[in-house]
């Protein structure tokens, strides 16, 4: 089983570091390849650029919290949920506490 994931050619797990502009200051993200492949297609989706995609999320995101504490790791999610929606990955169990 683990040879499905070992087999992951290197490249997609290869992080690589961005610029960007978010409120107004530069900043750089750093993502693993595959994340950014999904990222580009997300915004797509959305009828923007990534650039854009990234600043309306990021706006939004401090909108509703007041703060953007891990953006990195929210675009990661933002990732994992699209896939679900696609069908691409079943969303995990919740279990209540």
């Amino acid at each position: 089983m683990c040879h499905l994931f070992s087999g992951i050619p290197v490249a997609e797990y290869e992080s690589e570091t961005r610029s960007v502009r978010l409120g107004g200051h530069a900043t750089s993200i750093r993502l693993e390849a595959v994340y950014w492949r999904a990222l580009e297609e997300l915004a797509r989706s959305q009828g923007m650029s990534l650039p854009r995609f990234l600043t309306v999320l990021y706006d939004e995101v401090l909108d509703l919290h007041g703060e953007a504490r891990n953006f990195t790791s929210l675009l990661r999610c933002a990732c994992l949920q699209q896939a679900e929606r696609q069908g691409a990955v079943r969303a995990p169990v919740r279990v209540a506490a």
